[in-house]
């Protein structure tokens, strides 16, 4: 799935765009299911909250700006279930981890609505999950094709060699960096059509634009950790993930026990 030239890239620049992972059977399923999950169960009040807003949204698209999202999508769809193990996309991460072991960690819908759809701050996923190192890679699964006008992903690269990086935080603030310091208009925009799948680093700097596009832009957040990379806080804190690649290490101090109840060790 990944060549030398691409592990090299993702090392420089903190991200790698992998074209088709998902075959377009495979893609017609999680559609489908994804549509359902939006309809039946989803949260349609996700949007960030924070003083950056006025930096991303015109004053016309502040009461309107929309994010829907869900997570675990996997409890949902056994479309979803099969696709966090697949493995074309379990090889590329051993790859870029440069593991044995892959572990699942979590799954995230995040859907803009047409003309709707809320912008992401720059920022990096580490406040949101915190593990002691940064072998911990999420992915972006594409529904939907992702381009300028409909809010793409945009990193800052090479932004993931600063290490975990203090983050504004606090009562009804989403976490997020400066915007003086750290802006959307200096990153790279990664286009990305449906069953492309978007890697990069827990610590590479991150953000997106607000929906204009008139179609839906629906992505699903995947993290996979090497399980040697202990989890010290955060989302899915204290849950054994699906081991995706290889089989998990003999880590000292972390255990499930006989009937599948996880000691993660401290």
């Amino acid at each position: 799935m990944v060549n030398r030239e691409q592990v090299e890239f993702f090392r420089e620049n903190g991200f790698l765009r992998l074209k088709q992972v998902y075959t377009p059977e495979e893609m017609a399923a999680m559609s489908e299911d994804m549509d359902y999950i939006i309809r039946t169960y989803a949260d349609w009040n996700a949007a960030w909250r924070g003083p950056w807003r006025k930096e991303y949204l015109k004053e016309e698209e502040e009461s309107k700006a929309t994010l829907v999202a869900i997570h675990e999508i996997q409890h949902y769809s056994a479309a979803w279930a099969r696709a966090i193990v697949n493995p074309r996309l379990a090889d590329a991460l051993a790859a870029l981890l440069d593991s044995d072991a892959v572990e699942f960690h979590h799954s995230t819908l995040h859907a803009k609505p047409p003309d709707a759809g809320a912008p992401f701050p720059m920022h990096q996923d580490m406040p949101f999950y915190p593990h002691e190192d940064g072998r911990y890679l999420d992915t972006l699964v594409h529904l939907d094709p992702a381009d300028e006008l409909s809010g793409c992903i945009k990193f800052l690269a090479g932004s993931h060699k600063l290490g975990p990086l203090e983050h504004i935080m606090g009562p009804g603030i989403s976490p997020h960096l400066p915007t003086d310091r750290y802006r959307l208009e200096d990153a790279v925009s990664v286009p990305a059509q449906p069953g492309d799948v978007v890697v990069f680093s827990i610590w590479t700097i991150h953000g997106s634009a607000v929906n204009h596009s008139g179609r839906w832009r629906r992505i699903v957040r995947v993290g996979y950790r090497d399980p040697h990379n202990r989890q010290v806080g955060g989302q899915a804190l204290g849950r054994p993930g699906i081991i995706v690649k290889g089989v998990r290490p003999k880590v000292e101090g972390q255990e499930v026990d006989v009937y599948g109840n996880w000691n993660p060790g401290k």
